[in-house]
């Protein structure tokens, strides 16, 4: 709810990035709240009145993160007037308001979520299960795990756990 509303305390704010995660959370509330509206019309049995107010009142906002989205991928703001080509403009918008946006800052403003580049360059190294001290490994052993099948190391004799899955060995 705090993406929705984001948002819309940005109401006509063309400028900047918005991430993925701000644009398909106010997308799915925006798409919620225009079912309940149809929801209570269809309760009321008025004629399009509420859901026509709804969208009059979210077309800038929509418009907006949907433009600030298209900055984040590199493209331009007016690249929303692709959709306008049958078929294949939709699909194309589709698949830019999915891509993950740009590391690092780009001439729209800087990256959304931080930069992340040092992280996204490590990759992720499991916990070892050796013991480099070679007089303690003279007492370790290497036994599959009965429930995951993962080799772990333990000390001879003593019972353990594994280290992936917590199976007693």
């Amino acid at each position: 709810m705090s993406w929705y509303l984001g948002v819309l305390k940005k109401y006509a704010d063309f400028s900047g990035r918005a991430r993925r995660k701000e644009y398909w959370m106010f997308f799915l509330f925006n798409i919620i709240f225009a079912m309940v509206a149809a929801i209570i019309e269809t309760a009321l049995g008025t004629d399009g009145g509420i859901n026509g107010l709804y969208y009059l009142a979210i077309l800038l906002p929509s418009l907006a993160v949907t433009v600030r989205r298209l900055h984040d991928v590199g493209k331009s703001g007016w690249f929303i007037l692709i959709s306008v080509i049958p078929f294949i403009g939709a699909i194309w918008l589709l698949i830019l308001l999915c891509t993950e946006g740009k590391s690092g800052d780009n001439k729209y403003g800087v990256n959304p979520k931080g930069d992340y580049t040092e992280v996204e360059s490590q990759h992720f190294q499991p916990k070892p299960n050796y013991i480099e001290n070679n007089e303690v490994n003279a007492e370790m052993e290497s036994v599959k795990c009965p429930g995951c099948g993962a080799t772990n190391v333990k000390q001879k004799g003593k019972v353990g756990n594994c280290e992936y899955c917590g199976t007693t060995i």
